[in-house]
């Protein structure tokens, strides 16, 4: 039976990419740090996920978790490193507090983690990265965001060089503008979120599940013949001149 660990994965898309995988046969673990989420990751989703509460900032919560991993599956197939925050500003407002904030999660974190649960990836295994379609296509007040989940996209070809000789691959996906909880807690108003719809040629937002769908895709057998890329789940956003 396939292993699976996904960072932030108590809700949002790494809630949905849960619930996918398990429904297709993987034993999955997820982590989280709000007690609310965890609280609901823990009644909601199937009993024998494992979820465990990890801050990706502290090192020692992630030595923790790869032991808690460990010991429920000895070893892992899928590596999802999805946790990570966006709180965006202008950059005349950007605090030290809140640009060391973004990058001791969005990479720091994730670098560490992917570092720390090596050891347990099997041979043949994957690793994806959520990046997120701004690194790549620009928005005001998302600097630190953007450069700091635009950080694993830099690495992400080197990485899989690296990680070649054992076959495990390594790519991205890079969501859009996507219905998830963070993007009720950015706050947009009904206007704003019109606008951002006529920006993308599907004129929708995407969906947990089809960024989900995406991962699962990377993980699968059918990507064995892909490693160092990015896939865009998006609709299409920013094909326009």
């Amino acid at each position: 039976m396939p292993t699976a660990l996904i960072t932030g994965g108590t809700t949002g898309i790494g809630r949905a990419t849960a619930e996918l995988l398990h429904a297709r046969g993987y034993q999955v673990a997820v982590t989280g740090q709000n007690p609310d989420s965890l609280a609901r990751a823990r009644s909601e989703l199937p009993g024998d996920v494992l979820v465990v509460r990890s801050d990706g900032r502290v090192l020692s919560d992630t030595d923790a978790l790869m032991s808690a991993v460990s010991a429920r599956f000895g070893s892992l197939d899928l590596l999802f490193l999805n946790a990570g925050i966006f709180r965006p500003a202008p950059v005349t407002e950007v605090t030290e507090e809140s640009f060391d904030e973004h990058a001791d999660l969005n990479f720091k974190g994730q670098y560490f983690t992917l570092q720390k649960a090596l050891p347990l990836m099997n041979d043949g295994g994957s690793i994806v990265l959520t990046v997120g379609i701004g690194s790549r296509r620009g928005s005001p007040g998302a600097t630190v965001g953007a450069a700091t989940r635009g950080a694993l996209l830099a690495m992400l070809p080197s990485l899989a060089l690296e990680l070649a000789p054992r076959r495990i691959r390594v790519n991205a996906v890079s969501p859009g503008a996507t219905d998830t909880p963070l993007l009720d807690k950015l706050g947009v108003p009904g206007s704003g979120r019109d606008a951002m719809r006529s920006r993308i040629p599907f004129e929708r937002f995407g969906s947990s599940q089809e960024v989900a769908e995406a991962v699962a895709f990377l993980a699968s057998d059918a990507a064995g013949y892909i490693t160092g890329q990015d896939i865009a789940v998006a609709g299409g956003y920013g094909l326009g001149a």
